[in-house]
């Protein structure tokens, strides 16, 4: 009983360390999200516009 009591303690101070923390992670990721989110619609954009050539600059001479 004692281990457990103190298994339980311990599982909280964790949760409590890692909750601390979450905010600081979240303002971090943050700036990265937007910029994830602006270059996936520069590629929409692209699309809409000109799929074709946007496709065909992937594409290597020879269809390889």
């Amino acid at each position: 009983m004692p281990q457990e009591y103190a298994a339980q303690g311990q599982a909280r101070q964790e949760r409590r360390a890692d909750e601390e923390h979450q905010p600081v992670e979240r303002a971090q990721a943050q700036p990265q999200a937007d910029a994830l989110d602006q270059v996936l619609d520069d590629i929409a954009a692209t699309l809409e516009t000109n799929a074709q050539d946007y496709v065909s600059s992937f594409v290597q001479q020879g269809g390889q």
